[in-house]
């Protein structure tokens, strides 16, 4: 006699195990990556980047005019070729000043390499899903956003003259990866797992004070800070030159989403 549950034949199997809005939101990133790279002209491309980058200088010099002066001073560089560039950019900005508000956001959709934009779909993969299970696509997507802008806004905050495009989702992400913090480490409650078929059940947040005596959300949360602090300090190869992480962008946004995700965590069981 067979006594296993009878349970409803399923009609067809995913090919990525990962809810529909991390893989809409990977297939967009690798689509802008491809189409920069095999299908724009490379002025395009420039402009493209002009259009949709968040360079703080120019939201300076939109909000302060008269902080166009230091700007120029800041596109000063030791190489000649590499000066001469920058000061045109900054002369660009400070005769047509425009702050660009939706750069806080759209920057977030291109990468400085395909090794930039894999890393991202890597932790967008691994940290995106279970938020996005557990809030689904709506609350997910407002995260990853508030994320960005967030980590956006700290960037230009600190570092208001750079000329420099900030460019990558990370931002976004890092705010995805301290939601997740606060209830992917908690240990099953006794019993779950004895069969096959139990679904994982919904698994309350954690305040901070719990999140602190959690040994396993303390460590990932360590090396997270000392890794971004290090990047912070070196340089990386995203893109045809080595460039620095924005390790202030991804700050901003893990603390964001670390402390909004209590007021947008939605009611009722998980949902693929």
């Amino acid at each position: 006699m067979d006594a296993s549950p009878d349970f409803p034949r399923q009609s067809r199997v995913p090919v990525f195990n990962m809810p529909s809005v991390v893989t809409a939101a990977i297939g967009l990133m690798l689509a802008i990556q491809a189409l920069r790279d095999f299908v724009l002209p490379e002025t395009w491309d420039i402009r493209l980047v002009l259009d949709l980058a968040l360079v703080p200088a120019r939201w300076t010099i939109a909000i302060d005019p008269a902080q166009g002066e230091e700007v120029l001073k800041a596109a000063v560089s030791n190489d000649a070729a590499i000066s001469a560039a920058r000061e045109a950019f900054a002369r660009y900005l400070v005769a047509e000043p425009d702050a660009a508000p939706w750069t806080f956001a759209s920057y977030a959709l291109l990468h400085g390499s395909w090794m930039h934009v894999i890393f991202n779909c890597v932790w967008l993969a691994a940290f995106g899903s279970p938020v996005a299970r557990r809030c689904g696509p709506w609350r997910f997507g407002l995260l990853a956003l508030a994320g960005t802008v967030a980590g956006g806004a700290l960037h230009v905050a600190l570092d208001p003259l750079s000329l420099a495009p900030l460019v990558g989702a990370s931002a976004g992400i890092s705010a995805l990866m301290a939601a997740a913090a606060r209830f992917v480490f908690q240990a099953p409650p006794p019993g779950y797992g004895s069969q096959p078929w139990q679904r994982p059940p919904r698994r309350p947040l954690e305040s901070i004070p719990e999140l602190m005596r959690n040994r396993s959300a303390v460590v990932f949360l360590g090396i997270w800070l000392v890794t971004n602090l290090l990047f912070g300090a070196i340089t990386l190869p995203l893109g045809a030159e080595s460039a620095a992480v924005a390790w202030d962008a991804h700050l901003g946004g893990f603390v964001v989403g670390f402390l909004l995700f209590p007021f947008i965590d939605g009611p009722g069981p998980d949902r693929a």
